[in-house]
C-alpha cells in the first residue's frame, strides 16, 4: 500500500510553502514520525514528519514552492 505525503497546512492562512530541504534521500527507508523534509512559510522553517513507514519516493524538488495539499512524496 502506498501512502501519499502532502504539503500540510500548518497555519490558518497558509496556502503555500517552499520545501527548504529534504532530510532523507529518494529510496531511503523511513519510519512513521521521522522528520523527512523542512518547509518555510510565513518566515518560519518547520520539519514535517513521515505519515507512514516504508521506502520513500520523492516527487517534489527542494527550493520550489508548492500549494497546500500538493503530493510531494510517496511511501510504500
Amino acid at each position: 500500500m502506498v501512502t501519499t505525503v502532502v504539503l500540510p497546512k500548518l497555519g490558518f492562512a497558509m496556502i503555500e510553502a517552499e520545501i527548504v530541504e529534504w532530510l532523507v534521500s529518494d529510496g531511503d527507508v523511513v519510519k512513521e514520525g521521522d522528520a523527512i523534509y523542512a518547509i518555510e512559510s510565513e518566515k518560519s522553517v518547520q520539519e514535517v514528519e513521515s505519515p507512514a513507514s516504508g521506502s520513500i519516493r520523492i516527487i517534489a524538488s527542494a527550493g520550489e514552492t508548492y500549494a497546500v495539499g500538493t503530493v510531494v512524496a510517496e511511501i510504500g
